[in-house]
């Protein structure tokens, strides 16, 4: 199962995000839904990092991605985010088995 961990800061805001894990819906470079997922957050990763020039410790490994936005920038990643967001539980309503979405306060 993939598990999409989105950061919300004291204040409410999206701060950032965690994708790790694959939806075995087929073999490993085969996986269409986790492509999908994968675009959308590489997508909001590069327009927040390089984009937006916005501060943000960004690292990705084989299917697993981590962006944690500086508290200085987060008000000006809340549109990406918020479109991340909608994207994942959009796609989350769908893939259920395969895909979860969950919320932690850092």
């Amino acid at each position: 199962m993939i598990k999409a961990e989105l950061f919300i800061d004291r204040k409410g805001r999206l701060s950032g995000f965690h994708i790790s894990g694959h939806s075995g819906t087929a073999e490993a470079g085969y996986d269409v839904l986790c492509a999908f997922v994968l675009s959308a957050a590489y997508m909001a990763a590069n327009t927040i990092t390089e984009v937006i020039r916005a501060r943000a410790d960004a690292e990705a490994d084989d299917g697993d991605m981590l962006v944690a936005v500086a508290e200085k920038d987060i008000e000006d990643c809340q549109v990406i985010l918020a479109g991340l967001r909608l994207h994942l539980e959009e796609t989350e309503k769908q893939y259920p088995d395969n895909l979860k979405v969950i919320y932690t306060e850092v």
